[in-house]
């Protein structure tokens, strides 16, 4: 078994995964890594998703990595491209031979005298290491949130997920019907409008939408006289600066906010259209994430009358499209249930300690990325409010610290230990879609102060982790260094 050690192991080859992995090789040089990814490519979510639009909703210039310039004119990339940037990293940085495909972790047990997870896949291969590091993302690939709807049975067209997309698809000239009010059926509706002969988004709650243009203007003049580097980090910055001050007066004045995004929406379509019907949440803004329209894509579909979006509840599915519970029937030849992701905790992974199962609700979180009394693991979950990589990169750079840190003080576990008497919230609290509401109760909780609240603040986030006393904040570190693999 002494072939299936490393000193870590990182979960998942998708964004998060294969950027830990080229922090890793910078900060921590000489160290060994294993990258298990549950699937047979990496890139996660840009691999998996394949339905027609498929784009990222925050700009690429914080979706990107930190150490790599987004080079591209578009910020808001289609899938392919960002796929297409992950494989590059993993090229530049060496890292395709350190992925194992296939390999679906289903459970993981620390040793506590060995100071040493033994990390256990599904088809029964077993891994060790000494640090784990997840980054298997937030939500089921193989089990999206797909509620069963009265009546689906009668319908004699396709049903289909976005999630679980069909690529032979034939949606060309076809009436198409999308059910939700999402990121993904505000892209779907655009893409799939310019062939189709119609698409109507039926929604039962409204969102609300935010248009930007695709291409960042100052960016790219910029870059035709400065190098990459240079204006990226600008330009990252800006837009950092720029997401968090529209973020912080959403939450200063909601009803402002709320006025301001509907009066936007209004400019973009016809006087006469009903936006505050079917652009009219019932919360205020950034209590559920805004959805991002790239130039105002779907605003043109709606314009140019080859999409409409309908809003009322489904009475139930007929043979020939969808009866309302107003009474209205929206016939149609395709379904596309955009209904959401399902929401999993560490990769739906099985923890333990000594045989002991782990049940994460039970436990405090520090910092949002480790767990009280779970030693030497850490996991990325990024924020709510911005661009995922962001946090990605300073959880990353927080973990390689923390196995320095034990390196240097000839260490070899850390466990976070959370006070005594103190007051428990829910996980999160700024943010309340379904998504997250439907598994509040399986998450883990945080504290009534730092490090063990979810901020969810990216500029706290930026000043504190990179200098944060790693002796005084809740970490106990322990385990005697001789206890390496090479003594066994």
């Amino acid at each position: 078994m002494a072939d299936n050690y490393t000193d870590l192991i990182i979960v998942g080859a998708g964004l998060s995964g294969i950027g830990a992995a080229v922090h890793y090789n910078r900060e921590c040089p000489g160290k060994s890594y294993r990258i298990l990814e549950a699937r047979g490519a990496k890139g996660g979510t840009w691999d998996l998703f394949r339905y027609p639009g498929i784009r990222s909703d925050s700009d690429m210039h914080t979706l990107g990595y930190k150490f790599k310039p987004w080079k591209a004119k578009k910020a808001i990339a289609d899938g392919p491209s960002i796929l297409d940037y992950i494989h590059e990293t993993a090229r530049e940085h060496n890292i395709d031979d350190k992925i194992t495909y296939d390999a679906k972790v289903v459970s993981a047990d620390w040793d506590r005298e060995a100071c040493r997870w033994t990390v256990k896949t599904k088809s029964g291969e077993s891994y060790r290491c000494n640090f784990l590091f997840m980054c298997a993302g937030y939500y089921s690939y193989d089990e999206p949130h797909n509620p069963d709807i009265k009546g689906e049975k009668n319908f004699k067209g396709p049903i289909i997920h976005p999630q679980l997309w069909d690529e032979n698809l034939d949606y060309k000239d076809k009436q198409v019907v999308i059910i939700g009010s999402g990121a993904t059926a505000m892209t779907l509706l655009p893409a799939m409008a310019e062939d189709a002969a119609h698409v109507t988004m039926v929604q039962r709650t409204p969102s609300y939408v935010i248009s930007r243009p695709s291409k960042d203007g100052l960016n790219n003049l910029m870059r035709k006289v400065l190098p990459d580097r240079w204006v990226y980090k600008f330009t990252r910055w800006k837009n950092i600066v720029g997401q968090s001050f529209l973020f912080k007066s959403a939450r200063r004045k909601p009803e402002k906010a709320k006025k301001n995004l509907m009066k936007w929406t209004q400019k973009a379509l016809p006087d006469d259209y009903p936006v505050d019907v079917h652009f009219n949440p019932p919360y205020y803004p950034w209590e559920q994430r805004l959805c991002l329209v790239p130039d105002g894509d779907l605003y043109e579909a709606i314009n140019n009358g080859s999409a409409s979006i309908v809003t009322g509840h489904i009475d139930t599915i007929t043979k020939d499209g969808i009866k309302l519970k107003s009474g209205e029937v929206l016939e149609t030849d395709i379904i596309v249930k955009a209904t959401g992701i399902t929401i999993n905790v560490m990769g739906d992974t099985v923890f333990s300690i000594g045989g002991k199962e782990v049940h994460f609700p039970d436990l405090f979180n520090y910092e949002t990325m480790m767990f009280e009394g779970v030693p030497n693991m850490a996991s990325v979950f990024g924020y709510v409010n911005a661009s995922w990589t962001l946090r990605a990169d300073l959880v990353a750079e927080f973990m390689c610290r923390l196995v320095n840190h034990m390196d240097k003080t000839g260490t070899r576990s850390v466990t976070p230990i959370a006070p005594d008497g103190m007051e428990s919230k829910p996980w999160i609290t700024i943010f309340n879609p379904g998504y997250i509401n439907r598994v509040l109760h399986l998450m883990p909780k945080q504290g009534d102060r730092e490090p063990w609240l979810n901020l969810q603040d990216y500029k706290r986030d930026r000043k504190v982790l990179p200098t944060k006393d790693l002796e005084g904040d809740g970490l106990v570190f322990g385990g005697p260094a001789q206890q390496a693999e090479a003594a066994e």
